[in-house]
């Protein structure tokens, strides 16, 4: 960003409310403090009710259908390892600080027990995972970034692995410069098929990407959101002249949300291709309405720590089940 417009943009945001600063985790031993500190019960972790007897389990399974009963009973390793791919959403940019990373707040690979995150869930179940939660995400990747960060993550034998991508994919100066679907299709598949040619026993968790018309909507009344988004060019394709009710610029926000709707359905059916270590969110994420409350005071487009927190809540009640009593993956 110009340093002419850092500057308006800090003129601007001392009328907005800072978001606290970030504070660290300190690093300790045993399963249930683990638990503790993330706020993490039993069903949080994907785990039985202690008092649940087996009869009454078997009681409600027979009462699903088969092939949900199937799916609902599957449960996997509490993996030992684990990375995040993504972009700035997923290193946490803006949760904690003017402009800059935040990787302690990041829904998946975060150490900050504000936020809950998919690490700190697992770390809850495994100590083993304890430092080893690396964050590969990069401010501003896209899909073609994928199979890089997927080359990291094989390097780092990551033993679960979330995926977020594809925000940038949409959010581009012009509509017309947005990613084609088919060629996001074929990036997102060369990342997986990275994965699982190496890491064939790893776990895959897929976010869907976020409704940016839900933020251009949340947003649009707010003056201070309107500027930050004007002075730092912020997804321009969906959020240039976001009073207008002019039928073009309608027009333009509904094809963009339909090419971010175009990329979940792609995400989707790549992860069914994946097979049973892979999870997909089934537009969790794109359905929830993001207010601005959960929005950063900086530029009102990505998560604060609010955000990051309702963001790994989101995912990890549709992510895996999780079996403390399995070997780890390495094993199966």
């Amino acid at each position: 960003m110009p340093l002419r417009s850092i500057t308006a943009m800090v003129a601007l945001l001392l009328v907005a409310t800072p978001v606290a600063a970030a504070y660290s985790d300190k690093t300790s031993s045993g399963q249930s403090k683990y638990a503790t500190q993330a706020g993490l019960g039993p069903s949080a972790l994907g785990l039985p009710s202690p008092a649940a007897s087996q009869s009454s389990q078997e009681s409600s399974i027979a009462s699903v259908p088969v092939s949900l009963a199937k799916r609902s009973a599957a449960k996997f390793p509490v993996p030992s390892s684990m990375a995040g791919l993504g972009d700035s959403i997923t290193r946490g940019f803006n949760a904690c600080g003017f402009y800059f990373d935040c990787v302690e707040r990041s829904w998946s690979t975060g150490t900050s027990r504000e936020v809950g995150s998919h690490y700190l869930g697992l770390r809850a179940l495994n100590p083993a995972i304890d430092g080893k939660n690396f964050n590969d995400a990069k401010r501003g990747a896209v899909a073609a970034d994928m199979v890089g960060q997927a080359k990291q993550a094989v390097g780092q034998k990551a033993e679960y692995i979330t995926l977020l991508i594809g925000a940038n994919d949409a959010c581009k100066p012009t509509e017309s410069a947005m990613t084609p679907v088919q060629t996001y299709r074929h990036q997102v598949d060369a990342a997986l098929t990275a994965i699982q040619k190496s890491l064939p026993n790893t776990r895959v968790f897929i976010a869907s990407i976020p409704d940016i018309k839900k933020v251009w909507s949340a947003g649009r009344g707010n003056f201070v959101a309107r500027s930050a988004w004007s002075i730092g060019k912020i997804c321009q394709s969906m959020l240039a002249n976001p009073t207008s009710t002019a039928p073009a610029d309608n027009a333009r926000r509904d094809r963009v949300r339909q090419r971010v709707a175009d990329y979940n359905g792609v995400l989707g059916q790549l992860c069914a291709s994946y097979g049973r270590n892979c999870k997909f969110d089934s537009n969790a994420v794109f359905n929830h309405q993001f207010g601005v409350e959960l929005l950063s005071n900086f530029d009102f487009f990505h998560p604060n720590g609010k955000g990051q927190q309702e963001l790994a809540r989101i995912t990890r009640a549709a992510g895996f089940t999780w079996n403390q009593a399995l070997s780890p993956v390495s094993m199966v």
